[in-house]
Formats: structure tokens, C-alpha cells, sequence
């Protein structure tokens, strides 16, 4: 029985437990430097609060003007190399910000991660469809997100004593041990591209049905209103880091500390039930199923939280925000399986990285402009806001089925694969 529990959470393919020991050393890393960071640029290198602010501003910024242009790179050269090339990128610049000391470094070495910060997802989406195959790509991309949960709160236990100390090379230590997770992950991919099959891509201009452009320019401007309508269901991510905090704190009956233990359900149920969940997209029209109950958990989420906003005792408020924090979870779990499957289905194939990372800019738009929604508008506007969310995020989830249809009508047809596994290393070479 056993056995069997595992094959649920474990990825069919060679290539698919790699990216999972990959995504795991990598949220490994990412949860030293989350945890020390922010303390070492303060304490250590002697930044300010707006010089933090601004670095990461500049960041942000990088990573909007360079996810698009090394998205087509990748279609250009190859994912596989690419993706190597960004994880040594990484590795350097992350290097950089432990050595930075003062705030023009700090800006610097800040953009640098940035350049490549955003396309890394999409590029390993592209690659993880290249190497295990449609049948295991969703279920690949899903244990890969419940073992970066895992990595980033060991990650974050790790550094924890370290931070104690207060020193300035434990802190510098601990952000070097992150740049070195992206040597490995490079080195495994460096392995693993030596194995993948090559795809024949169409000529440029040239949609399905041999017309040339035309069915490039609609699934281009279709993909670009999927894209808009993820952005909105992504709002998801700003209510579990931002909104639910706050609100708890000053919107409801609820102790503060009820945050802490809202975020460790929030794990608890990526980690157990992502992998699952994910097996929806092998039933007909999956994917469409689970972007329709993505949305209507956040959107449900966003009514119990209003609830939870109504004048009442502390039990009922802890209650209620429990509750919406676990609608939402499931939220963001149903939702993230659609955006994975029905983003590589429509992207075309001879443009798949571009349109991967074309998609990745609905939650990088989110995470600017969300925070700025959920507390300006939301969260000042008390229960109500949260109805009023609730109803936007309603709207984004019903229109999904015109965009589908207008996709579909424009759809390429999917790249055939070398059969000479030998031929794989044209694209790494």
C-alpha cells in the first residue's frame, strides 16, 4: 500500500525525479538566503531600509525587460542550454550580492539576479515537457512545487542558528552556500541534456493549416489574454503573503499569532496534496476543470474571509480565517496545475519558451501591482473589498472558456521528437 502512496507523489520518468532533486536543492538554497538576506544587508553591509527597497525595485525591474528577450533566446538556442547557462548565471550573481559592501553593489549585483531571476521557470517548464513527455509533465511540475516547500522551510531551519550568531561571514557563508546550489542544479541539467530528444520545429511564420502568420498573430494575442486572466487568478499568492496577515491582524477578532500557523497549513497542504491534485489533466478537459475550481476557491476564500471580518468572538474569526486559508490553498493548488498545463499546451512549439515566459508576466504584474490592490483597496475597504474580490476573481475564471476557444481555433500542432536519442546533444552542443 505503501508502494502505491509513493507512485502518487513520485514522478514516472528518470528525468522528472531529477528536476525534483533539482527543485529541492534549489529551494534548499533559496531558504538559507530568504531567511539571512534581509538582516545581512541591513546589519552587515550597513543598507537602509529604502536602499533594500530599492535594490529589490531594480531586481523586479530586471527581471521585466529580460524575461520575454531570453525567452526567445531559449527558442533560439535550445532551453536545455539556456537554462544551464541562467543557473550558472545565478550562481555568479548570487556570488556578487555576499561580497557586495555598499548600496551602489548592493543595485548591482541586485539587477544581475534579476536579469534571469523570472525566465528560470519558464525555461525549466519548457525543459521538464522536452524531457519527460506530456504523459508525466504535469505531475513532474507539481512534485517539484511540494518539494520546494519543503526545501525553503529545512532552508530557513538551517540558516536559523546561523543567524544567531551574528556574524558577518556566517551570514555571507550562508548566501555563498545558496550560489552553489545553481552549480549543481546546472551540473545535473548539463547530465540530463545529454538524453533529451530534439524537436523539429516548424518554419517561422508558418501556423497549422500552412498560412503563413496568421495563426502565429491570434494564439499570440489569445495567449496574451491568458496570460492577463492568470495574472488575476494569481492574486492568490499577494492574499496568503500580504492580505491574510493584515487582515488577521487588524480586520478580525483573531490573535495575531494565528498568522504563524496559517502559513504552516498553507505547506502542510502544498506538500500533501499538490502531487495528487495534479492528476485531473489526465481526465478529459482536466486542466479547464481545475482553472474552474482554482478560481472558484479563491474566490469562495475571499467571501470566508470577509466573514471572518464581522464582528465576532475570536474563536469564530480563528475559525473563519482557518478555513479561508485552506479553501485557498486548494485555490492555488487546482490553479497552478492549470496555468502549467494549459500555458505549455497553447504556447506554439517553435515559440514555446517565448510564450512560457510571455505567461510568466501575469504573476509577475500581480505581485507589483496585488499588494497594492489588497491593501488600498481590499483591505481599507473592510468585508466588502473581499466581496468585491471575490467577484473580479469570479469574472477572470468565467472568461477563461471564450480564451480557451479562441486558442484552440489557433492551436499548432505539437513538435515531432528525433527517434535518434544520440541527436539530443545538437541542442546542448
Amino acid at each position: 500500500m505503501s508502494g502505491r502512496i509513493l507512485e502518487r507523489y513520485v514522478p514516472r520518468t528518470r528525468a522528472g525525479r531529477l528536476f525534483v532533486g533539482i527543485a529541492l536543492v534549489d529551494s534548499l538554497g533559496t531558504g538559507l538566503y530568504l531567511a539571512a538576506s534581509a538582516i545581512f544587508f541591513v546589519r552587515s553591509v550597513g543598507l537602509t531600509h529604502t536602499e533594500v527597497g530599492i535594490g529589490l525595485a531594480v531586481c523586479g525591474g530586471a527581471a521585466l525587460l529580460s524575461t520575454v528577450p531570453l525567452g526567445r533566446a531559449c527558442d533560439r538556442w535550445g532551453a536545455t542550454r539556456m537554462l544551464v547557462l541562467f543557473q550558472l548565471w545565478r550562481a555568479g550573481a548570487f556570488t556578487w550580492l555576499a561580497l557586495v559592501d555598499g548600496p551602489v553593489g548592493f543595485v548591482l549585483a541586485s539587477a544581475a539576479v534579476g536579469l534571469v531571476d523570472r525566465v528560470v521557470s519558464p525555461a525549466s517548464q519548457a525543459v521538464v515537457g522536452l524531457a519527460v513527455g506530456d504523459e508525466d509533465r504535469t505531475r513532474t511540475m507539481s512534485a517539484m512545487r511540494a518539494v520546494r516547500n519543503i526545501g525553503f522551510a529545512v532552508g530557513s531551519a538551517v540558516a536559523a542558528p546561523v543567524i544567531a550568531t551574528g556574524s558577518s561571514d556566517a551570514f555571507r557563508a550562508l548566501i555563498v552556500a545558496d550560489a552553489a546550489t545553481f552549480l549543481v542544479a546546472a551540473l545535473a541539467l548539463a547530465v540530463l541534456a545529454r538524453s533529451l530528444p530534439v524537436v523539429v520545429r516548424q518554419p517561422a511564420g508558418r501556423a497549422s493549416g500552412g498560412r503563413p502568420g496568421r495563426g502565429g498573430r491570434q494564439v499570440g494575442r489569445w495567449y496574451l489574454a491568458l496570460t492577463g486572466l492568470n495574472g488575476v487568478l494569481g492574486v492568490h499568492m499577494t492574499l496568503l503573503s500580504v492580505g491574510l496577515p493584515l487582515w488577521t491582524m487588524s480586520g478580525t477578532a483573531a490573535p495575531e499569532y494565528l498568522v504563524a500557523g496559517l502559513l504552516v497549513a498553507n505547506t502542510v497542504l502544498v506538500v500533501t496534496l499538490q502531487v495528487p491534485l495534479s492528476g485531473i489533466v489526465e481526465r478529459a478537459r482536466g486542466a479547464e476543470r481545475a482553472w474552474a475550481f482554482g478560481g472558484a476557491c479563491v474566490a469562495g476564500a475571499c467571501v470566508v474571509a470577509a466573514l471572518a471580518g464581522v464582528p465576532s468572538s475570536a474563536v469564530v474569526a480563528s475559525a473563519l480565517l482557518v478555513g479561508t486559508v485552506v479553501v485557498l490553498t486548494f485555490g492555488e493548488m487546482w490553479h497552478s496545475i492549470a496555468a502549467w498545463e494549459l500555458s505549455y499546451r497553447y504556447a506554439p512549439p517553435a515559440r514555446r519558451s517565448e510564450h512560457l515566459s510571455v505567461f510568466a508576466l501575469g504573476p509577475a504584474v500581480q505581485e507589483v501591482v496585488g499588494p497594492l490592490v489588497v491593501t488600498g483597496v481590499v483591505l481599507a475597504a473592510g468585508w466588502p473589498g473581499w466581496v468585491g474580490l471575490a467577484l473580479v476573481v469570479a469574472l477572470a475564471t468565467g472568461l477563461v472558456r471564450p480564451v480557451l476557444g479562441r486558442l484552440d481555433a489557433a492551436r499548432e500542432p505539437e513538435p515531432e521528437r528525433a527517434p535518434d536519442a544520440r541527436a539530443a546533444a545538437a541542442e546542448v552542443s
